[in-house]
C-alpha cells in the first residue's frame, strides 16, 4: 500500500501543475473572444423634445431598442459580423417594440440598421468583404463593445450620427450596483450631417459610456443629442439612456462572466502551482524512496580467507 501513495502524489501534483499552466496560458486566453452566437436586445429611454405637426416644441417621453444579431455564416474564429437595429418612439400607449412608418399615432421617431464586423478579441472594426454583407458601410474603432480587459485611455468610436470614428476618452472609474466601471467620455462637435430623411442640418452629441473592464461589455449610456436645420431650428432634442432593468441585467451578467474568467485565469492558476508543485514533489521523493534496495538481514556473511 505505502508503494503506491508516491506514485499518486506524483501524477496530482502533475495534473494540478498542468491544469495551472492550461488555465493561465491557454484556456483563460481562450476565452478573451466575443462569442458568435449573440442575440441581444438593448432597452433604453429618456425624453425628447422635437416639434408637433404644427411646429410647436414639446417633450415626450420615448423608448428605444438596439437589435444585435451575429451573421455565424459570415463569422469565424477571429472576426464576429453583427446586424444591429436601432429604433426610437415616442412613448405613447406603452408600445413593446418598433412601430412602423405609417403608425397612426404618429409614434416613430427614427429607425435604422447598420452591418458591421469586429475582431472578437480587441472589438475594433474589421472592413474585409469576407465578413460583411455587400454595400456595407466602413467603419473604424470600437463598435458595440470595448475590448477584453479595457485600458484606462482613449479609444476610438465609431458615432453613428456623424458616421466616422470619434475620440472616447477615459474620465475616470464609477460604480453599477457595487461593481466597478470605467466611464469613457465621448464629444462630437456641431457637424453638419442628414438629420432627418432628406433634411440637412446640425448634429452634437454628449456621451458616456460606463464599460465592464474585464468583458469589455458596455453596462450603461447616456446620451445627450441635439439635431437643428441648417437655420437653427429644432429637429429634437434627445436624452437617452439605458433602462435601469437593463442596466441590472447586464451588471448581473458582468458579474457572473468576471467571476468566470477569474478563476479560470487566476485562481486555478495560484492554487494549482500553490498546491501542485509541493504535492508532486513530495510523490517523488517517496517514490525513488521506495525503490532503493533494501539489504536482508538473513544473507549469508561472506567467507573469511584462510590463514
Amino acid at each position: 500500500m505505502r508503494g503506491i501513495i508516491g506514485p499518486v502524489l506524483t501524477f496530482l501534483g502533475a495534473f494540478l501543475i498542468a491544469v495551472a499552466l492550461l488555465s493561465k496560458f491557454y484556456m483563460g486566453d481562450a476565452l478573451l473572444k466575443t462569442p458568435i452566437n449573440v442575440t441581444e436586445t438593448i432597452s433604453l429611454d429618456g425624453k425628447a423634445l422635437t416639434p408637433n405637426q404644427k411646429g410647436k416644441v414639446q417633450e415626450v417621453p420615448v423608448l428605444a431598442w438596439s437589435i444585435y444579431h451575429t451573421d455565424t455564416a459570415l463569422s469565424d474564429s477571429n472576426v464576429a459580423s453583427f446586424q444591429n437595429s436601432q429604433c426610437l418612439v415616442k412613448d405613447i400607449g406603452s408600445p413593446t417594440g418598433c412601430v412602423s412608418s405609417d403608425d397612426p399615432q404618429n409614434r416613430l421617431l427614427s429607425a435604422t440598421t447598420d452591418n458591421f464586423a469586429t475582431d472578437r478579441r480587441t472589438a475594433e472594426a474589421v472592413n474585409d468583404p469576407a465578413h460583411l454583407p455587400a454595400g456595407s458601410t466602413p467603419h473604424e474603432g470600437v463598435i458595440n463593445k470595448w475590448p477584453f480587459l479595457a485600458e484606462k485611455k482613449t479609444y476610438t468610436f465609431w458615432d453613428d450620427g456623424t458616421q466616422q470614428g470619434v475620440p472616447a476618452t477615459y474620465a475616470g472609474t464609477d460604480t453599477r450596483d457595487g461593481h466597478e466601471v470605467y466611464v469613457y467620455d465621448v464629444q462630437v462637435p456641431k457637424t453638419k450631417i442628414e438629420v432627418a430623411a432628406g433634411l440637412k442640418g446640425y448634429y452634437t452629441d454628449d456621451k458616456q459610456i460606463y464599460v465592464d473592464p474585464m468583458t469589455g461589455s458596455v453596462l450603461d449610456q447616456r446620451e445627450h443629442q441635439v439635431r437643428t436645420d441648417l437655420q437653427g431650428g429644432p429637429v429634437i432634442d434627445l436624452t437617452l439612456g439605458f433602462t435601469d432593468a437593463q442596466v441590472q441585467k447586464l451588471v448581473d451578467d458582468a458579474k457572473a462572466n468576471d467571476k468566470t474568467l477569474t478563476l479560470i485565469r487566476t485562481t486555478l492558476p495560484i492554487v494549482g502551482l500553490v498546491v501542485g508543485i509541493p504535492v508532486f514533489a513530495l510523490g517523488l521523493f517517496l517514490t525513488l524512496r521506495n525503490r532503493k534496495p533494501k539489504h536482508s538481514a538473513d544473507a549469508p556473511a561472506a567467507p573469511t580467507a584462510s590463514a
